[in-house]
């Protein structure tokens, strides 16, 4: 059965969900933004014929699933008005920048019994999947520990950064809303709410802006003990995850898509995993994930009051790096 998809915003991120949607063969889209030609480029180069630049007149003709790939600020205002007209919703990440009107949000979601997910991608990665699955098993017995790594250069993947919305704390920029959010998220997967954290963040390195590109961040979640670092100006492109358990450890390198374990003192590293991934294969699983909720009306990979968490997470990141002090979030 075919759903009709809007796609809210069609800059980079909404390309690129416009883009993985249409590969799931499932589905047929319409676009919304407000800069005409932008729109009209767009449609042009992936064959829509459908094509708004208000959310007001897209909503004349309403679709059964809208995307909303907008700055963060307006993820919340715009998820409102499409849930109360009854439109099923994938937000991209963070779900926002502010907790404003999230009980409006969540109200509309709920009484029209509605689907909502937001869009935390590495929920889909096989890696993480499969260490999700292991820590639910017991298989190395309770997680102690968990380190995770990152960094690219920003500047390579996304020239226009001082442009957009990355440039604003407002709009849902700087490292902790736009990439550390994500590293964030995964650990809430794997071990449950955040319970407390402390966070140093700064600005080093990019040009023309002034918000931060370097977060280090020390978590509990719960007993379990969490360090995550971020930058966004190294060469390499890579993200290594460490989980050690009563019983093992696991070292997932995202950047290579595999996984490995060692279970005994000295031992050798073993393969747990191995995957081949290509650029836009994430997105269409997530994509494809999204439409089987919404067919069979199943929660989705990440709920929104999941992501309400890494939301308050987020925040609390924020107030840590100017207070130094350690934040509870119990």
């Amino acid at each position: 059965m075919f759903k009709k998809v809007l796609i809210v915003g069609v800059g980079s991120i909404g390309n690129r969900h416009l883009r993985c949607f249409l590969k799931t063969k499932r589905v047929r889209l319409a676009i919304c933004d407000s800069d005409v030609a932008l729109t009209e480029s767009v449609a042009k180069r992936y064959g829509v014929k459908e094509l708004y630049t208000s959310l007001e007149n897209a909503l004349e003709n309403p679709p059964d699933i809208a995307v909303i790939c907008t700055p963060a600020h307006l993820h919340i205002p715009m998820g409102i008005q499409l849930a109360e007209s009854g439109v099923d919703l994938m937000i991209e990440k963070p779900l926002s920048t502010t907790c404003d009107n999230l009980v409006r949000l969540n109200r509309a979601v709920d009484d029209n019994h509605l689907t909502c997910g937001v869009a935390y991608v590495l929920r889909h990665h096989p890696c993480l999947i499969d260490v999700h699955k292991i820590v639910a098993s017991n298989r190395f017995g309770a997680p102690l520990q968990l380190t995770l790594t990152s960094g690219q250069h920003f500047p390579y993947y996304r020239p226009a950064y001082r442009e957009i919305y990355y440039a604003d704390h407002e709009t849902g920029g700087g490292a902790i809303q736009d990439a550390l959010t994500h590293m964030m998220n995964a650990s809430q997967w794997l071990l449950g709410p955040t319970t407390s954290l402390i966070c140093d963040a700064d600005h080093l390195s990019l040009d023309g802006v002034t918000v931060e590109d370097t977060v280090h961040v020390l978590a509990r979640h719960g007993n379990t003990m969490a360090s995550l670092t971020l930058n966004q100006f190294q060469a390499p492109n890579e993200s290594t995850l460490m989980l050690n358990f009563q019983r093992g450890t696991i070292r997932v390198e995202f950047h290579r898509n595999h996984w490995h374990f060692c279970d005994t003192p000295q031992g050798e590293w073993n393969l747990g995993a191995s995957y081949e991934i290509d650029r836009d294969d994430l997105f269409i699983d997530q994509a494809n994930v999204f439409l089987d909720n919404c067919l069979n009306q199943t929660g989705p990979t990440c709920s929104l009051a999941e992501a309400t968490h890494t939301l308050n997470t987020n925040l609390a990141m924020l107030r840590s790096t100017k207070s130094q002090h350690w934040i509870d979030l119990t």
